[in-house]
């Protein structure tokens, strides 16, 4: 989700540079409210930095590594939020507030000292961007919004509908343990893991990556902020920006899977609300695009961000 005076003048004049002054590759924590969060900047290329919001809350970063092949010709900076992966885990329950993963965005852009960015951010990241850029901040290029979930009840919705196409038997496991608030159960998980083949990452085997990504979330920020196990309580449930989206500007793309619970259909509704904006269609994928068709998607990324900087 810096590098001399030069690329400063670039950048004036209308070049790819965008202010990733000393921005090198390397780990690191930025303080924020409630704890500590971990970076890693990938690349140092003479491009604007992407700075990558992953989804969830709760889950760490790993699984958008693809992402990083775009370092070849720009920084790239992920990090795990509060909550998720290698950051701090506080159990302040008063901590899982949009806003406050708003102000955790803006320190750790102010931590890099970045002065002009591209925003990628995937699923539940959407909604943070989204939100972010309703702060109205300065220097960002452009947004990449993958799996974009902007009506918490259109998602719901369009979920349910692909949940009913499940065998009967996921179906009625799925219903029972949620209804119980028994989602650790191993039958639970195993009915979970067809409904992730189907319609997060279709491509068989998964890497590494995504299975450690699937084996370290944490639920407690995601049982506050979306319910978590069935629950229809929590911020996230009742999030709608549908009616915010035209206050956005800048250049935007929208990138989803063809079986992917935030549906095409949903992708061009959006489309209609964000002045401008690019949809493109990954038809063979799930919610996860970048392990399904990686290279397309890696593509599409660097060809978008590549037209915005040459404007």
């Amino acid at each position: 989700m810096r590098i001399v005076a030069l690329l400063l003048v670039i950048a004036a004049c209308g070049g790819g540079g965008g202010g990733s002054r000393g921005l090198t590759p390397g780990e690191g924590r930025v303080e924020v409210e409630g704890g500590r969060v971990w970076y890693r900047i990938v690349g140092s290329g003479a491009r604007t930095p992407l700075v990558v919001l992953h989804g969830g809350p709760g889950v760490p970063s790993d699984y958008l590594k693809p992402l990083s092949a775009l370092a070849d010709e720009r920084p790239v900076v992920f990090y795990d939020q509060l909550g998720a992966g290698r950051s701090d885990h506080p159990t302040d329950t008063r901590l899982w507030r949009v806003e406050r993963f708003v102000d955790e965005l803006a320190r750790v852009r102010q931590a890099l000292g970045v002065r002009e960015v591209h925003l990628y951010g995937h699923s539940w990241g959407t909604m943070l961007a989204v939100d972010y850029m309703l702060t109205r901040p300065q220097g960002v290029r452009s947004l990449v919004l993958a799996g974009p979930a902007f009506s918490a009840l259109r998602y719901k919705r369009d979920d349910d509908s692909l949940r009913a196409t499940l065998p009967e038997s996921v179906r009625s496991t799925l219903t029972r343990h949620e209804r119980a608030g028994t989602c650790d159960a191993p039958e639970y998980q195993a009915a979970m893991g067809e409904y992730y083949r189907r319609f997060f990452a279709r491509r068989l085997p998964w890497s590494a990556d995504l299975d450690s990504t699937v084996t370290r979330i944490d639920p407690s920020s995601d049982r506050v902020m979306a319910g978590g196990c069935g629950k229809t309580t929590g911020p996230l449930m009742s999030y709608d920006r549908t009616a915010r989206l035209r206050e956005i500007s800048v250049p935007a793309l929208l990138a989803v899977g063809g079986y992917d619970p935030s549906t095409p259909a949903a992708a061009r509704w959006y489309q209609t609300l964000l002045p401008g904006s690019e949809l493109v269609v990954f038809d063979s994928s799930g919610h996860l695009p970048m392990h399904d068709e990686p290279e397309r998607y890696v593509q599409v990324l660097r060809d978008f961000l590549r037209r915005v900087e040459s404007r």
